[in-house]
């Protein structure tokens, strides 16, 4: 009876630890890949499995999360110079069916061997593409290498059971001299655009200048024009009325029985009184004389008696 319970108690606890033997939890992000006696036999999906104890063995972890991974790298360019790269890749598991992850589970002998060939296949594809390519031209070129890199990556990573999610070159940068001839060159096409805008800029202000003085000119000349215009328009005004009125008062006085040289006397006179108050210091010689003022009246009524008093015109000298 005691050796009955003993085999019955012994029975039971090695029941248990079959059971917990062969329970397996397998984490959220990873998949299981099943072996028995070597050969692939299954998945695990995240959660908690049960394995057969001791037949059954988890041959790989495979993750099904995005992974990431730093390369540095060296490449020469056409023209013989040293380009050295950083990138960063970021890429993941096709899928979660069977198929992918049992590719990826067996297709490299392990994770440092894929890294490697990836590392390698990356590098490669750079190389090839900068081969082609002048230093002067690699630094504008960063998105044509991304895409040339993901050209030759994509189909190598989908028969692998990865996909490519990113690429991005950090840092492209040349050996030390060649660093300093570049900057050189870009400092002095910079001085050359200042130097070109400033040009520019100054030959855009002496034309505005030029332009403005031009302006001002034909202006100034213009008013100058209009001016003289209306000045002379003023004095043919003035010799007009001028005439007529005198031709008006001649008529009067000969209406009235006197002589029409009277005038004439007066305007002389009054001629002689304005120079004398205006002339600002001039000395003028007047015969004062009878033979003078003889002179004068015979001379005044000459001109009265060839020309008369002609109406619009205010300046009654005689015609020679």
């Amino acid at each position: 009876m005691d050796a009955a319970v003993i085999l019955l108690v012994a029975s039971a606890l090695f029941t248990l630890i079959l059971l917990a033997k062969g329970l397996r939890s397998i984490t959220q992000g990873t998949i299981g890949v099943v072996t028995m006696f070597g050969k692939y036999r299954r998945i695990l999906y995240p959660g908690l499995n049960f394995m057969i104890p001791f037949v059954e063995r988890i041959h790989r972890m495979v993750s099904i999360q995005n992974q990431s991974m730093e390369l540095s790298f060296q490449a020469i360019t056409n023209d013989q110079a040293n380009v050295y790269f950083k990138a960063m890749l970021l890429y993941s598991v096709l899928d979660q069916n069977e198929n992918t992850v049992v590719n990826v589970a067996f297709k490299f002998i392990d994770e440092g061997a894929f890294r490697q060939t990836m590392v390698r296949t990356v590098e490669g594809a750079v190389r090839s593409f900068v081969a082609t390519r002048k230093q002067t031209e690699v630094l504008s070129l960063r998105g044509e290498i991304v895409s040339s890199v993901k050209m030759h990556l994509d189909p190598s990573l989908e028969s692998w059971g990865y996909h490519l999610i990113d690429l991005q070159m950090n840092d492209i940068v040349f050996d030390g001299p060649v660093m300093e001839s570049m900057a050189r060159v870009v400092a002095s096409q910079n001085l050359l655009a200042a130097a070109e805008n400033e040009g520019q800029a100054m030959l855009i202000t002496k034309t505005r200048q030029a332009e403005a003085e031009g302006n001002a000119i034909r202006i100034s000349a213009d008013a100058d024009r209009t001016a003289q215009k209306l000045r002379g328009e003023g004095i043919a005004l003035f010799r007009e009325e001028a005439g007529k009125g005198m031709s008006h008062a001649v008529k009067e006085m000969e209406a009235a029985g006197l002589d029409a040289s009277l005038i004439l006397f007066q305007m002389w006179t009054e001629a002689m009184k304005h120079v004398a108050e205006y002339g600002r210091g001039n000395i003028m010689f007047l015969d004062g004389s009878p033979n003078g003022m003889e002179k004068t009246f015979q001379q005044m009524a000459a001109m009265q008696t060839l020309r008369g008093v002609v109406p619009g015109n205010a300046d009654p000298r005689p015609q020679r």
